[in-house]
């Protein structure tokens, strides 16, 4: 069964930091490109960061540039979110993705796997 697991979202205060991880399991990941999306009440879904197979290539939305960091360990399935002077926009679920595309693919609809999400809360 292939399972995308989120964890390390909490509740900070504006200006620090959280550390959001990524276990995947039921197969190997190593080729997979992979992403972070957060959804806000309200909102809609967006795209945060995207690092390919490789970890070579990656994206990040505007509004994160400069604050976080995507990486990845392929040899753990792993997947981490670095973010750091978080602010209170960044309050949102965020949720983990892959999907088997050699492509950055920032539009979630091209991701097949999906984790259950991890609240981030950012307090001014």
């Amino acid at each position: 069964q292939v399972q995308l697991v989120e964890s390390g979202g909490g509740l900070v205060q504006a200006g620090g930091s959280l550390r959001l991880a990524c276990a995947a399991s039921g197969r190997t990941f190593s080729k997979d490109t992979m992403g972070w999306f957060r959804q806000a009440p309200g909102k809609e879904r967006e795209s945060v960061a995207i690092i390919n197979w490789s970890g070579s290539n990656t994206y990040y939305a505007d509004s994160v540039k400069g604050r976080f960091t995507i990486s990845r360990d392929i040899a753990k399935n792993t997947v981490h979110l670095q973010m750091s002077s978080l602010k209170p926009e960044d309050t949102a679920v965020y949720y983990c993705a892959a999907t088997r595309s050699l492509l950055l693919q920032i539009d979630g609809r091209a991701y097949d796997y999906w984790g259950q999400g991890t609240q981030v809360t950012v307090s001014s």
